[in-house]
């Protein structure tokens, strides 16, 4: 007999006396360690952990955020209508002055002179045309004689209109109340009509230039009210619209338009930039919900809702649209279920495990 064979013998016969001994340990020899998986029972629908809200009416304002900038109610760059020396700066920078306040004398020497001189011209036309109509009134001498006359002391007369008229242009004045910027001249340099004075403001009511893209046009009209906000406020101020461009902008799409606030502190100053709020109307029981929540399908949209921890499909129609939220018009009803994440797990039928969003 082979050594073989004779250690064949030798391990059945060891394991029939184990197994005489302990079946139990004779099993555990007989399996594999790794555990048995238990069978899943059929019909196991394990919940998908999801978030929602409860859907309720809120009150929510129609509007449209867009961008705008502050302008001055007026504005002009003051310049001299002639060329001259500046004898006097009657303003100090950055103050009001009123309607018809002197601001800048330049040198009148020349054209008083030029006054002095027709005035003394004047009067002396004025002697001859009386003796010369005197003379006309005795036949003394002819129409033409006196027509002369006349002329020539009419002639001086609109002399010193016009020499009147330049002297007014050697003071320069405001043409309306308001705060005068930085002066680019100084006392003593030579102006002339091409040269900058000074910017001259009136900033109280300040202008809000905006605009709004072509398809809202309808709903815009004179007297709406806006509300705006800069940097420099703390909270928005309101305006109202008095007037609109008669044009829609052929680059932009849009339609320029232009309010009026009340500016009596002063802080709204031209050239600020301005986030400006158009509200067009009020809805009092509208139904918002988040926007992540709404999916859009061919031909319209879709949410969906859970009842009773089931999930169901809802088709909606969707109305405004803020930053964050959409008005849901139809489809949805009050008091609803709204599943707001975890959507791309669902599906209808689906059993979740919702979580509720204040």
């Amino acid at each position: 007999m082979s050594k073989s064979l004779k250690l064949g013998i030798i391990i059945l016969f060891g394991c029939g006396i184990i197994y005489l001994i302990n079946p139990t340990l004779w099993g555990l020899i007989g399996h594999s360690k790794t555990p048995a998986t238990p069978a899943v029972p059929a019909g196991f629908n394990p919940k998908i952990p999801v978030s929602g809200i409860i859907v309720s009416p809120q009150k929510i304002d129609n509007k449209i955020s867009v961008t705008g900038s502050v302008e001055a109610n007026e504005s002009v760059e003051l310049k001299s209508e002639i060329s001259g020396i500046v004898e006097k700066i009657h303003f100090r920078e950055g103050t009001e002055v009123s309607k018809g306040e002197l601001l800048i004398s330049l040198d009148d020497d020349e054209i008083n002179a030029q006054l002095e001189k027709m005035r003394f011209t004047q009067q002396l036309m004025k002697e001859r045309e009386f003796r010369q109509r005197s003379l006309l009134e005795k036949e003394a001498i002819s129409q033409e004689e006196y027509d002369i006359a006349l002329t020539e002391f009419n002639t001086v007369a609109s002399d010193i209109k016009i020499l009147q008229s330049q002297y007014r242009k050697t003071k320069i004045r405001a043409p309306f109340s308001g705060i005068v910027g930085l002066r680019y001249i100084s006392e003593g340099s030579y102006l002339t009509p091409n040269e900058s004075i000074v910017m001259l403001y009136s900033i109280d009511p300040a202008k809000i230039d905006f605009s709004v893209p072509e398809k809202y046009t309808k709903k815009v009209n004179v007297g709406d009210e806006i509300r705006f906000i800069t940097d420099a406020l703390d909270s928005a101020r309101a305006g109202r619209i008095y007037a609109l461009e008669p044009q829609i902008d052929i680059e932009t799409r849009s339609l320029r338009m232009r309010a009026l606030s009340p500016n009596p502190d002063g802080i709204l100053l031209p050239g600020q930039f301005a986030n400006v709020e158009l509200i067009f109307s009020t809805l009092e029981q509208a139904l918002m919900v988040p926007s992540e929540a709404v999916i859009p399908e061919l031909g319209g949209h879709k949410v969906y809702i859970s009842r009773s921890g089931i999930v169901e499909s809802k088709l909606v129609v969707i109305g405004i649209r803020t930053e964050s939220q959409v008005q849901v018009i139809s489809g949805l009803q009050p008091q609803d279920t709204l599943i707001t994440s975890g959507i791309l797990q669902i599906r209808p039928g689906s059993s979740v495990d919702l979580t509720l969003i204040e």
